[in-house]
């Protein structure tokens, strides 16, 4: 790939991100229709679930296959030290650490 159809693929896709990122607010102000506690409560605990089943998937799995034990181990790690709401810095350097410290020793 060349590198103007890179940088012009990148501005797009900013671009893009940005415009569904302001989409929503702006929609909402103009939509006169009321949405119940109810939905938005549903749609904030969707969003939890969306992102917890990123995580699973991408700390679980590799290439389709087990992603094998170091890295959900550092990614648990990640987990509780957030859990226990250390710094981020710490809970990447912890996090990295571990699946580093594990796969040193040979663990896959």
């Amino acid at each position: 790939m060349s590198w103007p159809v890179l940088v012009a693929a990148v501005l797009v896709l900013a671009a893009g991100t940005f415009a569904f990122r302001i989409a929503g607010p702006l929609v909402r102000e103009r939509m006169s229709v009321s949405v119940s506690p109810d939905v938005e409560r549903l749609v904030a605990i969707g969003a939890v679930v969306l992102l917890a089943a990123l995580v699973a998937t991408s700390a679980l799995l590799d290439d389709g296959g087990p992603a094998g034990v170091a890295r959900p181990a550092g990614v648990a790690v990640g987990g509780l030290l957030a859990w226990r709401r250390v710094p981020f810095v710490l809970i990447v350097v912890a996090a990295a650490g571990v699946a580093a410290g594990l796969r040193l020793l040979g663990v896959p």
